[in-house]
């Protein structure tokens, strides 16, 4: 009769574990690119928020410059039309030709940075959304980061307990951390208490 030989139980016992560990540390390993992706993801949303802000900051200084130049032309239009009105006909009508071109002049001038103030403007307010957009997406990242950090924490102590529920709970904190990420990068759902 053929010899059967019979497996050792802690033998068995070890490829158990060992077949846990591994699919523990491989899981481990999802969960750090996870990590990596979140931390790029909030990296970005942070620089995106600060140059929108410096832009934003920017175009209202352009904006500024601009409704400055609109007023020192309106108050230049209106102390000529007041010596035009003041002098009246006792302008030579050479001269009064010339305060005429130099009172269209200024109005055109006036006009034309009325409208520009208002383009930027626009654009200025384009950047704001940008960055409260970036701003809005931030916290996502940092929750997100935290949960993945944990998930990787209690991965390891599964290892070394060997405890699927202690890997289990690791699971659920990087379902949520991840669940967070993916909402960081596309704002799907908005939670009130991360804003």
């Amino acid at each position: 009769m053929a010899e059967v030989e019979i497996p050792n139980v802690e033998e068995l016992e070890e490829i158990k574990v060992d077949t846990f560990t591994k699919r523990v540390a491989l899981v481990t390993a999802i969960f750090a690119v996870c990590l990596a992706i979140t931390s790029l993801g909030g990296s970005n949303a942070m620089k995106e928020m600060i140059l929108a802000q410096q832009q934003a900051s920017d175009q209202w200084a352009f904006y500024q410059a601009k409704v400055i130049r609109e007023h020192l032309y309106r108050g230049q239009k209106l102390r000529l039309e007041l010596d035009l009105l003041e002098r009246g006909d006792a302008i030579k009508p050479e001269a009064k030709a010339k305060w005429e071109a130099m009172l269209k002049k200024l109005t055109e001038e006036e006009k034309r940075y009325g409208e520009e103030k208002r383009d930027i403007e626009k654009e200025a307010r384009a950047f704001e959304r940008e960055r409260d957009l970036n701003r809005s997406k931030d916290p996502y990242f940092d929750y997100a980061e935290v949960l993945l950090q944990i998930a990787i924490v209690l991965s390891s102590i599964a290892i070394l307990a060997h405890s699927r529920t202690v890997f289990v709970c690791a699971c659920v904190a990087a379902g949520l951390g991840i669940l967070l990420s993916i909402n960081g990068f596309l704002l799907l759902v908005q939670i009130p208490f991360l804003q």
